[in-house]
């Protein structure tokens, strides 16, 4: 069964049923205000009725065979690239993402299945020789790793599909029943992969994908029923959540303010050309948007001026427009905060290289220097097309400006140096080092995560696997 996306009503995916059912949820273009359709937003008696779905279905998706549930995954990939046009275009009209980047999201999702397709045939143990000492002669064990119960699925705004798909393909790969909370803002195509999802053979119950107001989501994180909580969003809501999880474990994938390094053996037009975009890609709303920049002393002029010269040539402009780098931000909230940080550095002494007044929901894309470092645009997440530009004496210098920060997600390193890649690799707090490439930049199957306030744990398929099971012994003894 397949569910179409019309302007008129999208139903939820409850327990394996589509269904009308809740509080009528629109879900606008924001660069239009253009209603795309309308949905539902579950409330606490279609959240029970999923949860306690989820609970019986796991007696079955644990006892599902790898190729069962590889099968699944590899059609929902397939379904995927099979409707991508049609996807990117719907994840653009309701996100405001740039149809460009909606198509790059679309093909991550369709990958992020696809090897959770694969890494479901992957799932090993290990055979342990237990026999350390004279007294354990003849013991050995096995350690295999089952599922570990119901999992409950946060998933933010800015990659509605794959960082929902996240969520979903491992639980799926591992043998775990879940539930998930898309965005209220965009779920529609989510909405969509469940048409795909209701093809397969999984058991029914074994996904439900509601969209919540916050307040219903809670009730997730405090219910034990679900022995993993997996959320992706800001800090400061992923550590209130942690503390109210109970006794489950919890992953956590939270903001950032993502910093890069540019030394004097750097290719200087390349490291221009991706940090203009790993900067203003959908409008900085991206938890690993570049947000500060280090440059050696020696080349920053030439840096600088080459860096505001490619910023000057982005467009701004519709999503739908293939020639489009920044559309809209997600709310008119996010442009009035972007302002109010942008003017209070401004008030404090720095300077604006490129940037200008918003335009409704419009944000132009603004590199500043000189900034304060307790400036809030500099030592908070601004998730908005800001960059701030630093002049550094040295390498080390700059790791230890990155360092100087309470997130730790990923940092984008420039340079041809192989003792300083080494250096940054040993050196910087970060949950993940990106040499001549942007923090921006992430492949599914890698691990990603962060420290600090940046997050806990790592997802990534494999890694997403091994969080939603547990290990379990089998210990031997052989009489002798």
């Amino acid at each position: 069964m397949t569910t179409q996306v019309t302007s008129e009503t999208v139903p939820i995916f409850l327990a394996g049923e589509f269904v009308n059912a809740g509080t009528p949820l629109e879900v606008r273009d924001p660069a239009t205000g253009e209603l795309v359709a309308t949905t539902w937003q579950a409330g606490p008696e279609e959240l029970e009725r999923a949860t306690a779905a989820a609970v019986e279905a796991f007696a079955a998706t644990r006892r599902l065979a790898s190729f069962e549930r590889r099968d699944a995954l590899a059609h929902i990939a397939d379904r995927i690239s099979e409707d991508a046009d049609e996807l990117a275009e719907l994840l653009s009209r309701e996100s405001g993402k740039p149809i460009r980047d909606a198509n790059g999201e679309v093909a991550r999702g369709a990958l992020t299945f696809r090897i959770a397709a694969e890494e479901a045939l992957r799932i090993n143990g290990e055979w342990l020789p237990l026999d350390w000492s004279a007294a354990n002669r003849g013991r050995s064990g096995i350690v295999r790793r089952y599922p570990i119960g119901p999992v409950a699925g946060i998933s933010p705004f800015n990659f509605p599909l794959n960082l929902a798909a996240h969520k979903v393909a491992p639980a799926i790969a591992a043998g775990c029943s879940i539930v998930l909370k898309p965005p209220s803002k965009d779920p529609l195509v989510m909405l969509r992969v469940a048409g795909y999802l209701a093809e397969t053979n999984l058991p029914k119950g074994a996904v439900s994908i509601l969209p919540m107001d916050r307040p219903t989501g809670d009730r997730m994180v405090a219910d034990d029923r679900f022995k993993l909580l997996s959320f992706t969003g800001s800090p400061s809501v992923g550590w209130k959540m942690k503390a109210e999880a109970g006794k489950k474990k919890v992953v956590l994938e939270l903001g950032g303010n993502a910093g890069a390094i540019v030394d004097d053996t750097a290719d200087l037009e390349w490291a221009v050309a991706r940090l203009a975009y790993g900067a203003f890609a959908y409008s900085g709303q991206v938890c690993i948007s570049v947000q500060r920049i280090y440059v050696v002393e020696s080349i920053f002029a030439d840096f600088r001026r080459l860096f505001v010269d490619k910023v000057r040539q982005l467009k701004v402009g519709s999503p739908l427009d293939p020639a489009t780098d920044l559309g809209p931000m997600v709310n008119a909230r996010a442009v009035a905060r972007t302002h109010e940080w942008v003017g209070e550095a401004l008030e404090r002494g720095a300077k604006a290289l490129v940037g200008g007044e918003p335009d409704g929901l419009f944000y132009p894309p603004t590199v500043l220097v000189d900034v304060s470092k307790d400036a809030r645009v500099c030592g908070e997440e601004v998730f908005a097309p800001v960059v701030n530009l630093f002049a550094v004496p040295d390498f080390k210098a700059a790791i230890a400006e990155i360092n100087d920060s309470q997130f730790g997600l990923q940092c984008g390193v420039f340079t041809n140096d192989l003792e300083r890649t080494l250096l940054a690799h040993d050196e910087l707090e970060v949950g993940g080092v990106i040499v001549n490439d942007v923090p921006t930049w992430r492949t599914d199957a890698m691990p990603y995560g962060g420290v600090k306030d940046s997050g806990l744990g790592r997802e990534g398929l494999r890694w997403s696997i091994e969080d939603m099971t547990e290990p379990r012994l089998l210990a031997f003894a052989r009489p002798l």
